[in-house]
């Protein structure tokens, strides 16, 4: 027997609060708000078992802060495995003490108001779980479907273009949405960069769906969008048409039933270590040193880059050479939805590109059988398949100036190295990823 009770509460800091999401010289300052941001929560039970999923207009969290909230959600009685936080990934949001590091990305200086802000986040996201869960719970059926939209496209020119919107659906006993769940492969970056906080077009999708049924709650979860941008990102026009769309698809589909998931739910939570191209001997990281020494003294480098360059020759100078990283923990959560045709969710960290969602869906049923999300409990950075790893690209990590450092998303993450690429090693990272995925996809 399932029921559900849902909590919201708008997270948006006031008007000049750095805002998160491009890398700048300057830090943008927001003006205003275009749309409210929010943190939701919705609570599926089991019997009497919570399974407890929150979503975050923000751009992401990093280890430290999303520990931090696990464990306080976990004090209040909620197994680690039955809990799951997601960020929405909009890059019209707030600045985090870490996310992208607020130095190396935004040249920000002061940190006061951002650490304020954090720590308020934090114990917000807990006081809303815990809300949530003194609430009084409604019965309901779970519902399923994989739905279909077309302004996503492959920024990185491979041949995987998103197209699911996977949506689950709690209804009450009459039959009425009270918690809808959904989600799409697109960087949620319609909106350019603005000086105005804005959800992106997730934003609008979720107030369609709640305005067809006031009362339920709406969240919106993003999928394995590491390399899948908007066709447009030319501003809030773009959010809105691309979000309206977003959100008449959902409605229209779930005025009726879908699929019925039966139960029961069973849950597992883990992580998976990711290796980066490193090698600890005195020569060679004298090497890169160098090499970071030359990148922050050349002017011509974008400013981000420069200033990771000079975080990462500190690093060098101050951290014995067996401590430093080698690889990246990456959480994974699975949470399995009983029935006649059962349906995984696959929850993980990271910005995940779409070929390792195509090859994980291909082996099980596709978005049918498993929904795969992204962007969940902790982002460490993106997580490239070897394709990306062959030629210098954002997502890759790397610079042709300086091949074996990293660059590009590795160096807005703040890692001293990229990802190890599989070809000819047998150990990369789409290796030992895809290896942890298919084990966690073969548990019973």
């Amino acid at each position: 027997m399932f029921s559900v009770s849902t909590g919201t509460i708008d997270i948006t800091p006031g008007a000049g609060y750095p805002m998160a999401g491009y890398g700048v010289d300057s830090p943008r300052l927001a003006t205003g708000t275009n749309r409210p941001l929010y943190a939701r929560c919705t609570i599926l039970y089991d019997g009497a078992v919570p399974h407890v999923l929150v979503t975050v207009d923000v751009l992401g969290f990093r280890r430290d802060t999303h520990q931090q909230i696990r464990a306080a959600v976990t004090g209040l009685g909620i197994p680690a495995e039955d809990f799951v936080l997601t960020a929405t990934h909009t890059h019209n949001g707030p600045v985090l003490t870490e996310g992208l590091d607020p130095f190396i990305a935004y040249d920000l200086q002061n940190l006061t108001s951002v650490d304020t802000y954090t720590t308020w986040l934090v114990a917000t996201i807990t006081t809303l779980v815990a809300q949530t869960k003194a609430a009084p719970s409604t019965p309901c059926t779970l519902d399923y479907f994989v739905l279909d939209e077309d302004f996503s496209f492959n920024r990185e020119g491979l041949p995987y273009a998103e197209r699911d919107v996977p949506c689950l659906v709690a209804r009450g006993n009459d039959g009425t949405p009270r918690a809808v769940l959904f989600g799409y492969g697109a960087h949620p970056v319609a909106g350019g960069i603005q000086t105005l906080f804005d959800a992106d077009y997730p934003g609008p999708a979720i107030d369609a769906i709640q305005a067809a049924w006031p009362g339920c709650v709406a969240q919106f979860m993003t999928g394995p969008a590491g390399d899948q941008n908007p066709t447009s990102t030319t501003g809030f026009g773009d959010v809105d048409t691309f979000g309206g769309d977003l959100g008449d698809t959902v409605v229209n589909a779930i005025a009726h039933p879908g699929r019925v998931l039966t139960g029961p739910m069973t849950s597992s939570y883990g992580e998976v270590s990711l290796p980066l191209d490193v090698t600890l001997t005195l020569a060679n990281v004298a090497s890169v040193r160098a090499d970071y020494a030359a990148r922050a003294a050349n002017a011509a480098v974008v400013g981000y880059e420069r200033r990771h360059a000079q975080r990462m020759t500190q690093l060098i100078d101050t951290t014995p050479l067996a401590d430093l990283e080698q690889t990246v923990p990456l959480p994974v959560q699975r949470w399995t939805i009983g029935g006649d045709e059962p349906l995984v969710l696959l929850f993980c960290g990271g910005e995940v590109v779409s070929g390792f969602a195509v090859d994980i869906r291909q082996e099980n049923g596709g978005s049918a059988g498993v929904w795969f999300l992204a962007y969940t409990n902790e982002i460490p950075g993106y997580i490239p398949s070897d394709e990306l790893l062959q030629s210098a690209t954002y997502a890759g990590g790397y610079d042709p100036d300086f091949p074996g450092i990293a660059a590009e998303s590795m160096a807005v993450y703040d890692h001293w190295a990229h990802f190890r690429r599989g070809a000819p090693s047998t150990d990369g990272v789409e290796q030992v990823f895809l290896t942890y995925l298919r084990q966690v996809m073969s548990e019973p």
